[in-house]
């Protein structure tokens, strides 16, 4: 293994040495300042030292763990409950294609694949994403798995392993298909359907909907981006490169550890971040907290991480970010280039949230300039006002005006008619140029 593998190993398990430390002196603070005795001293410290024990072990504890989709049942049109079973439909070393197949309901005339992020959070994240949809689609997602547990025999994965499931994922469900890219796979997803429209134009799905990704990075300059042509992919590797340790199954795989990631996001707001700890521990000191309030359903899912593939990471940070490929239509899957400007027959719409710090406004409606050969009346672009990033997939913005909006362009450009679905009232704004604006304020991300 070497002095280097060696060294990656043991920063990667003196990072979960440090996680476990947490969670355990949590743990202890927790048992210790509940002690009955103590309610007899006249002093709120032990409520406070309890109350910061819950709150750090339950946060270090959730790092490791993934969570379930949880996905309430589905209320039919004469108030029955459907239960939501997730079936994995098809099953890859990296990823699967998982379906939510709503107990006892016909096959629904708008179909959705909803493309999940692979950076650093787990498809779950989109739960409320889902659950907004599955009244009115037949929903899968892609389902990544955590690189850690993924044995080192099973090989690489990359951006262009990515985009090669995207596309067997497209093909599988067939042409009647909608699909929803979220965050940082919507240029893959670009990709694969530039893929599909060069080989096999039949398979191609009827629309694609990219929310906040960075089609084009330099439109628009933000952290991320700032990051990314700072760094070396030199400095990159081995910074924050390392070898997954023996407690998993995929030990001595390379990876972008989770752990690091999350360190990266919460740097980003770490006010509003620390700010919500806070007034988390007091209320839980003064009797105020619960287990399902909203801080814990926001943090559950915020703080659990999955470890990426090198490969996957230094790829993207390459070939997407510092190189540009996509934006400039330059990307190539083993060696063929890929044509962006070969999808004639898919509708497409880009949405952006005028406050996103992390796909700024511009990024990605990019994608309907690359789109050369998309007739202006298959294109549509959406800026939500005050909406971050978070907030344009699965917020308040999310669900009063962007969904409507997405529903309507995919009933537009469907095979199903629009008079099948009457259109909802639009409470969003469409933006009819390419140019960013739209007011600005605070609103980042949801806590």
């Amino acid at each position: 293994m070497g002095y280097k593998g060696l060294r990656g190993i043991v920063s990667y398990d003196a990072m979960e040495t440090i996680r476990n430390t947490n969670e355990w002196m949590g743990a202890s603070a927790r048992a210790i300042a509940s002690y009955p005795a103590f309610a007899l001293l006249p002093t709120p410290m032990f409520k406070l030292i309890s109350a910061w024990g819950r709150v750090t072990e339950r946060s270090f504890a959730r790092m490791v763990i993934k969570p379930d989709w949880d996905i309430p049942p589905v209320t039919g049109p004469e108030g029955q409950d459907h239960l939501v079973y997730v079936e994995p439909e098809i099953r890859r070393p990296f990823g699967d294609l998982v379906r939510f197949r709503v107990a006892r309901r016909k096959p629904m005339a708008r179909r959705v694949l909803l493309v999940a992020p692979m950076s650093g959070h787990y498809a779950t994240l989109l739960r409320s994403t889902v659950t907004s949809l599955l009244p009115d689609c037949d929903v899968w997602v892609t389902d990544w798995h955590n690189a850690r547990d993924i044995p080192v025999s099973q090989g690489k994965f990359d951006v262009e392993d990515y985009v090669s499931y995207l596309a067997d994922f497209m093909r599988h469900l067939g042409p009647d298909l909608h699909v929803i890219a979220v965050c940082q796979p919507a240029p893959l997803a670009l990709v694969a359907t530039a893929m599909l429209a060069e080989q096999e134009p039949a398979a191609q799905p009827r629309t694609l909907t990219l929310i906040g990704g960075p089609i084009d990075p330099d439109a628009a300059a933000t952290e991320v981006t700032d990051f990314g042509n700072r760094v070396t992919m030199g400095e990159l590797e081995h910074l924050v490169i390392q070898q997954v340790g023996f407690k998993y199954r995929g030990a001595g795989r390379m990876v972008y550890p989770g752990l690091a990631q999350l360190s990266s996001f919460i740097s980003m707001n770490i006010e509003t971040h620390g700010k919500a700890f806070i007034d988390k521990i007091f209320a839980e000191a003064r009797g105020q907290g619960s287990i399902g309030d909203k801080h814990n359903a926001f943090y559950d899912e915020y703080l659990a991480v999955m470890d990426m593939t090198a490969e996957f990471y230094l790829s993207t940070v390459a070939r997407v970010f510092k190189n540009q490929e996509i934006a400039q239509n330059r990307f190539s899957v083993a060696g063929v280039p890929v044509d962006i400007g070969q999808i004639r027959d898919v509708a497409i719409m880009t949405v952006e949230g005028a406050n996103d710090d992390i796909s700024a406004p511009g990024q990605c409606v990019a994608a309907l300039r690359l789109c050369t050969n998309v007739p202006e009346s298959r294109k549509a672009r959406h800026l939500e006002p005050n909406a971050g990033h978070y907030g344009i997939f699965a917020g308040k913005s999310w669900r009063l005006n962007i969904r409507p909006l997405v529903l309507d362009f995919m009933d537009e450009h469907g095979t199903h008619g629009a008079e099948d679905h009457p259109k909802r009232p639009r409470g969003g704004q469409v933006v009819g140029d390419l140019r960013p604006g739209g007011p600005h304020d605070d609103s980042r991300i949801a806590v």
